[in-house]
């Protein structure tokens, strides 16, 4: 009996242009995308959102150990009800989501230092 062999996928240039994200989530009504800027301990943060404030946020216990986030991750900031300098976050954009945020004018573009 002969043995049948797999065909071997090629990963062609093709197959990666498919993998290029044509959406990202948009924030919703009171949400709002910000950059992280320092980590605080625990699970809280300084972001910086794009509405011009500087929140202290926090990471919310079902998403604590499945969200990884570290200094200018961009993330979705759902501000408190009762407190607008505070808030809770959501979301963490992938790379190829940020460039799309980017691209999209939702994200501003970082201005050089120098």
């Amino acid at each position: 009996m002969a043995k049948k062999r797999k065909k071997k996928k090629k990963h062609n240039k093709n197959a990666q242009e498919e993998r290029q994200v044509q959406r990202a989530p948009l924030p919703k009504e009171n949400q709002v995308i910000g950059i992280i800027e320092q980590r605080l301990g625990g699970n809280r943060m300084m972001v910086n959102c794009v509405d011009g404030k500087s929140r202290n946020c926090r990471v919310p216990g079902r998403l604590k150990r499945r969200l990884w986030l570290r200094p200018e991750d961009v993330v979705i900031v759902k501000p408190w009800e009762l407190d607008d300098e505070r808030g809770d976050v959501l979301l963490k954009y992938k790379p190829n989501q940020v460039k799309w945020l980017r691209k999209k004018g939702y994200l501003k573009t970082k201005k050089s230092e120098f």
